[in-house]
């Protein structure tokens, strides 16, 4: 059993920059590959990013790629997002998930592990 804690969430000017935490309990830590996924209102939640165990390997949906970077430190047992040129359309609601059945994983059917969301909100 894994439980994930967002934060860093809050409201930021186009063009400006947040970076969400996750921490996770546990000991295993490090056997979780790790993702973010966002829901704006009145939209299906989506991909944004993800980890594989190690930190060695990352992706990222086309509407991030390049502005946003996902990392992890296995010794504070947490992961981030750092997100930098936010545009208005990056407003959701900002969700960290775990897995460990896969290397690297980009679908929300492939999480088992889910935190209760911290909120971006990204004024023009």
């Amino acid at each position: 059993q894994v439980q994930l804690v967002e934060s860093g969430g809050g409201l930021v000017q186009a063009g400006g920059s947040l970076r969400l935490s996750c921490a996770a309990s546990g000991r295993t830590f490090s056997s979780y590959g790790m993702g973010w996924f966002r829901q704006a209102p009145g939209k299906e939640r989506e991909f944004v990013a993800a980890i594989s165990r190690s930190g060695g390997r990352t992706a990222y949906a086309d509407s991030v790629k390049g502005r946003f970077t996902m990392s992890r430190d296995n010794a504070k047992n947490t992961v981030y997002l750092q997100m930098n040129s936010l545009k208005p359309e990056d407003t959701a609601v900002y969700y960290c998930a775990a897995q460990r059945n896969y290397g690297l994983a980009v679908s929300q059917s492939n999480y088992d592990y889910w935190g209760q969301g911290t909120q971006v909100t990204v004024s023009s």
